[in-house]
């Protein structure tokens, strides 16, 4: 993958700051023209994919958040992944180092809702432990302008 350099850091922080800029106020904004700009913007977005880290979870009717730390049989590792991508309420699925070998982060409507969903992940094949903590706070969410902002000062 390709680096983002400074410039791009630039028009990421500018559309953190204001997502509906368009390319021409970008361009205006940032000192650049607007065909750099728009190839910028094109690449960017084949790099970085997806936005759905913008959707607050509560407005979509899932206030509860809870992480399930499992551990797994290795072996099934890619059907446990095709697995968990099937279920709506997975929202994140990471592979550790430690005790444990994935964290899944789900979603849920209330605590009701939450023990379906774990009883789902409980139910996959080669999953063989859980545990399950609850978020009670999100203290600092995903972000990446501090390290945008260190990129246009290097």
């Amino acid at each position: 993958m390709p680096d983002i350099d400074v410039t791009d850091a630039r028009l990421l922080l500018a559309l953190a700051d204001d997502a509906r800029l368009s390319g021409v106020e970008l361009a205006q904004r940032l000192g650049l023209s607007r065909n750099t700009v728009q190839a910028r913007l094109a690449r960017l977005e084949s790099m970085l994919g997806s936005s759905d880290r913008r959707v607050d979870l509560r407005a979509l009717g899932y206030p509860l958040v809870a992480f399930i730390a499992a551990t797994v049989n290795q072996h099934l590792l890619d059907q446990i992944e095709l697995a968990l991508a099937d279920i709506a309420e997975v929202i994140e699925v990471h592979g550790i180092a430690g005790e444990d070998d994935i964290i899944i982060r789900v979603a849920a409507r209330d605590t009701d809702d939450l023990y379906r969903v774990t009883g789902i992940v409980l139910g996959i094949p080669g999953i063989e432990r859980t545990e399950l903590s609850l978020s009670m706070r999100e203290m600092v969410g995903y972000r990446t302008t501090p390290l945008l902002k260190q990129r246009t000062q290097a």
